[in-house]
């Protein structure tokens, strides 16, 4: 899918999400590691295809969305990444800028590949959207997380909660 560019770092390559993809980000999404900070469960399958068609489906709207992440040297999946417009219902807090996430397999986790990725990801989304601020928002309790936003530049400004679960609103500027 040509509409996705295709992003590449020393050790790791983002591409568009193809059906062969869907098995390996369903077991990942379906990962209680993964899910107890996103949505407090793992995803069923059902929510994984339904989060893998968002991804493809924001590029298609939006000209932006997530990346499937895997290694270059084999071809392994790490994860998926990207820059999503959720429509979030925050109130009135001001989350109004492109949205970043990241999640990675708990496999890969503690290698950097989140910060490597997201920060070649940045470099990108700096040129399509020509600004630099960017959103996040993160678990209280997802540490790993909140040290890769730290390390991207984003400072927490607000706390809320978000369908009943504390999280924490960052800002990139």
């Amino acid at each position: 899918m040509s509409l996705v560019p295709t992003l590449e770092t020393e050790r790791l390559r983002m591409r568009a999400h193809t059906m062969e993809d869907f098995d390996k980000t369903a077991a990942m999404w379906g990962d209680e590691a993964i899910g107890r900070f996103i949505s407090g469960k793992p995803s069923t399958r059902e929510e994984s295809w339904r989060r893998m068609q968002s991804f493809l489906g924001h590029w298609w709207l939006l000209g932006h969305g997530y990346w499937l992440i895997e290694e270059k040297a084999t071809g392994a999946y790490v994860g998926d990444g990207g820059f999503g417009s959720f429509k979030r219902a925050l109130g009135d807090i001001p989350f109004d800028a492109p949205e970043q996430g990241w999640a990675l397999s708990p496999a890969v986790q503690g290698k950097g590949y989140a910060t490597e990725a997201a920060s070649a990801q940045i470099a990108w989304a700096e040129k399509h959207f020509g600004r630099t601020d960017f959103v996040c928002m993160i678990s209280p309790e997802n540490t790993p997380s909140l040290r890769v936003a730290e390390k991207l530049g984003y400072r927490e400004f607000t706390r809320t909660l978000y369908h009943g679960a504390p999280s924490i609103l960052f800002r990139r500027a």
